[in-house]
């Protein structure tokens, strides 16, 4: 098998590069640049591909070159930087997506794997969010992945291209580093196993959906190799684990000793982080692909000491 993953050298691009080269595939990671940071322990046994989503040229002659079987599109633009520069969000992001999807159209590549999020749904929904709930996003980084999906399903509808997806919570892990209101969901395991205090910017009883990297990896892995007559969706939810801050943090006491960690609660990240949902209902994924997450918060405590030892 060979594989092209967009966003490559990225904080999910890099795990999933990880466990695809443990599996024996053949790996094409194509990036605006290396990061060697995440991907060292892999970095002489996968090729890189240097080049931008919104250049069609670029997009066209990667996927074409690499002959690949499979596309993981993990490559993005995120939240933060879509709000403060919206034309190269909806460059890299929509005409990105589109690009992707026509060069897997014009190469016979077998699977599109899209990587999308809770924040296409937006606020006043119920929760837990269903599969098919309604999606009225409030940031341009989730209009961009309603309009991907969209794209994703006219693209398998018109020309038969086997798009599929999922719309993930928090991705936590090692190395995913600041930046985002929900960087908080793995910051507090991260700075606790390197010894540095941490002050967590929401409330205790502040909630959001958060799933471990690996189990992210595992869930666009085992989505690609799903029986397509099993699946009724091209996008599935995923939640993983939906604690309160406050049990994050006495998990992490318990098992990290002398773990320095303070509720200091910053208005404008609260509103945020509550307007999200608690939970998205993965039913339908446990369904119609058998899936099931391995980490809880204990387990995801203890892979990150594993991971930053």
């Amino acid at each position: 098998m060979k594989a092209l993953i967009t966003g490559g050298t990225g904080f999910l691009g890099s795990y999933l590069a990880r466990e695809l080269v443990g599996r024996g595939d053949e790996v094409v990671l194509f990036d605006v640049a290396f990061n060697e940071g995440l991907i060292d322990q892999v970095k002489d046994k996968v090729e890189f591909v240097k080049g931008d989503l919104s250049c069609w040229p670029e997009v066209l002659d990667a996927i074409k070159r690499s002959e690949a079987d499979i596309i993981y599109h993990c490559g993005a633009l995120l939240s933060g930087s879509a709000e403060e520069l919206p034309l190269k969000a909806y460059e890299i992001n929509t005409l990105g997506t589109w690009y992707i999807l026509e060069a897997a159209r014009l190469f016979n590549v077998d699977k599109v794997l899209f990587t999308s999020t809770v924040a296409s749904f937006g606020d006043h929904i119920s929760d837990p969010v269903a599969n098919t709930a309604p999606q009225y996003p409030k940031t341009l980084y989730g209009v961009s992945k309603v309009s991907s999906e969209r794209l994703g399903e006219y693209y398998k509808g018109k020309f038969g291209v086997d798009f599929r997806g999922i719309r993930f919570p928090s991705v936590i892990g090692p190395g995913r580093g600041p930046g985002g209101a929900s960087a908080y969901s793995s910051l507090v395991f991260e700075k606790p196993v390197l010894g540095e205090p941490y002050e967590v910017y929401v409330k205790p009883e502040s909630c959001i959906p958060i799933l471990y990297v690996k189990d992210a990896v595992k869930a666009l892995i085992q989505l690609g190799e799903a029986d397509e007559n099993k699946l009724k969706y091209r996008m599935y939810n995923v939640n993983g684990f939906s604690p309160k801050a406050k049990e994050i943090v006495d998990v992490i006491k318990k098992e990290i000793a002398g773990a320095d960690i303070k509720f200091e609660p910053v208005k404008e990240m609260v509103d945020i982080v509550n307007s999200w949902p608690d939970a998205l209902d993965e039913s339908e994924a446990v369904r119609d692909w058998g899936w099931q997450s391995d980490f809880d918060i204990r387990k995801t405590v203890m892979d990150f000491k594993e991971e930053l030892s």
